[in-house]
């Protein structure tokens, strides 16, 4: 069970979008993506339920979620006994990349990545990816896949979801909040066109330093995928 002192740093982060570095429960940089309007459903989650099966019986793992920071989440893993680390990339990424064309320029993807993923090698034992791949083109992508493969122990388990439908000409965007170990809380805030559409082959191509994917089809067409480094 959480502390109150413990409760009421994790409040008052919530509000102030930042985390003392002395404090390393989890670190946090934002909230939510943008203002809009939300649409909220909750979904059962084979990515989800894996991604738990596998940390199961361990503690004071150390757990990154590029989600931002939100309550649930780090209400949730801290009470399994991990360590939440939290990035809000997608805030970072659209404020680092206006145009899309910007994320070709080598040195603005080495700023963001130094910004939101500035972490020692082999330091998490497992990452709460989300959607925020989908978001990326091939330069930034590729790069930012080298660094969680840098960032992760060996053996260790990331969940990323990707949607299905490889001709959409929008896709929702989301934010997560976990409900439980096999399901999930979706907050769809807004349609985007897609960057790029990655099916089974072209994950598979992405994450080639890693030992293994395993894929998951929702009814929404979203693509779980549990990748094993």
């Amino acid at each position: 069970m959480i502390s109150e002192r413990l409760r009421t740093i994790l409040l008052r982060s919530s509000r102030d979008s930042a985390v003392p570095p002395s404090r390393p429960v989890y670190l946090g940089r934002g909230g939510g993506l943008l203002n809009e309007k939300e649409v909220v459903e909750a979904r059962a989650s084979r990515g989800l339920d894996q991604f738990f099966t596998y940390i199961k019986d361990d503690t004071g793992l150390a757990i990154l979620d590029l989600s931002g920071l939100t309550q649930s989440n780090v209400d949730f893993i801290t009470s399994l006994g991990h360590k939440l680390y939290t990035e809000d990339f997608l805030r970072s990424l659209y404020a680092t990349f206006p145009e899309e064309a910007d994320q070709a320029n080598s040195g603005l993807i080495e700023r963001f990545l130094n910004e939101n993923l500035n972490y020692q090698d082999e330091t998490f034992s497992g990452v709460l990816v989300w959607d925020v791949l989908e978001h990326m083109t091939p330069p930034l992508l590729a790069a930012t896949i080298e660094r969680l493969a840098r960032i992760v122990k060996p053996k260790s388990y990331l969940l990323a979801l990707f949607h299905a439908q490889e001709r959409a000409s929008s896709v929702p965007f989301y934010s997560f909040r976990i409900e439980n170990s096999k399901s999930m809380i979706v907050n769809m805030r807004g349609s985007r066109t897609p960057t790029q559409i990655l099916n089974n082959r072209t994950l598979e191509k992405v994450f080639h330093k890693f030992e293994s994917l395993k894929f998951f089809l929702t009814r929404q067409q979203l693509r779980e995928v549990i990748v094993k480094r």
